[in-house]
């Protein structure tokens, strides 16, 4: 047995003790043999990679009157994060991740197709994976990251890979830019082989995850800020009305996106291809995103939804 090997299985006993019998720490270091700290970190492990998955139903029938009323008035499954208003935002994106983490890893199963698009929040959400691998599961990249200051690699490969190990999954790059110069130029690279086979894999996915950007000054998402957009793209999407964007695909506050003019050179998929993905989880924090997620729901992208306490308050309290 290995090291690995033989620590999941001194954790799955220390779990099975401490939750399934209600034994004290001090009772099971005890049987273990070991210290009372060694024990803590046991149960600890046992959470992070999936061992023991804990869930906090609230008293009321089908979760919280939230997720109740964002069903009600959206047609989708919520579930809200609780919090103070007063949490930064680093905080807030950090929890919100950890339950987006969790969340996607019930929804993850052998044989299947997971969609990636890359962002603050996602590659938060990636650290903060529990390990649970499956069979013959495929990571798949949704959009380039490449802009005239960097290829992008780096930034999106590391998220990609910690989805990858999390889910012990094959790793699909999609090594194309964020956007191209010229519609044509994206044009004539979808009809290349190898972008073909990518969408193709894009075209079979049974999960898509995602955040929302959204242009706000207070928090601006990393395609508006890592060199992505230009000032003519900026005047363009202040033109088009444009209030945030999935995959670098843009959408406004009514959920049309057609005649948006920078999707044409975008290399996400198009929304129309986004719905038809049977689960589509949306990881979103902070009450800047507010008119992108409204915008995002208009547009019928979200299945599951992800999200702060805050957030959800003005989502279903405003018109």
């Amino acid at each position: 047995m290995s090291r690995q090997e033989d620590k999941d299985a001194q954790a799955l006993i220390a779990a099975q003790l401490y939750y399934m019998q209600d034994r004290t720490m001090e009772s099971i270091a005890s049987e273990l043999r070991t210290s009372r700290s060694s024990v803590s970190r046991l149960l600890s492990h046992a959470r992070e990679n999936g061992i023991v998955d804990i869930r906090v139903i609230p008293p009321n029938e089908h979760g919280g009157l939230l997720e109740r009323r964002i069903r009600d008035k959206f047609g989708v499954t919520a579930h809200v994060v609780p919090m103070v208003a007063t949490v930064s935002e680093a905080d807030r994106l950090d929890r919100v991740a950890l339950m987006g983490a969790r969340i996607t890893s019930q929804f993850v199963d052998s044989n299947m197709v997971i969609g990636i698009a890359w962002g603050s929040t996602l590659s938060a959400v990636s650290r903060r994976l529990p390990r649970n691998e499956m069979h013959n599961t495929t990571v798949v990249q949704l959009n380039g990251a490449g802009n005239t200051q960097t290829t992008g690699v780096e930034y999106s490969s590391e998220i990609l890979q910690r989805f990858g190990r999390a889910f012990g999954s094959v790793v699909q790059r999609f090594p194309v830019p964020a956007f191209f110069d010229d519609p044509a130029t994206r044009e004539a690279m979808w009809r290349e082989r190898m972008t073909k086979r990518v969408l193709g894999m894009q075209a079979r996915m049974d999960l898509a995850l995602f955040g929302i950007g959204s242009p706000s000054v207070e928090a601006p998402s990393h395609v508006y800020v890592g060199g992505y957009l230009d000032e003519a793209d900026y005047q363009s999407l202040a033109e088009d009305r444009a209030v945030g964007d999935v995959a670098t695909v843009f959408f406004r506050a009514d959920g049309s996106w057609r005649d948006v003019r920078l999707n044409a050179r975008a290399t996400g998929p198009s929304l129309d291809r986004l719905r038809r993905v049977p689960r589509r989880l949306c990881i979103v924090a902070g009450t800047h995103k507010l008119l992108a997620l409204r915008g995002a729901l208009a547009a019928g992208l979200i299945t599951d939804l992800v999200l702060d306490e805050t957030l959800a308050v003005n989502l279903v309290e405003q018109v």
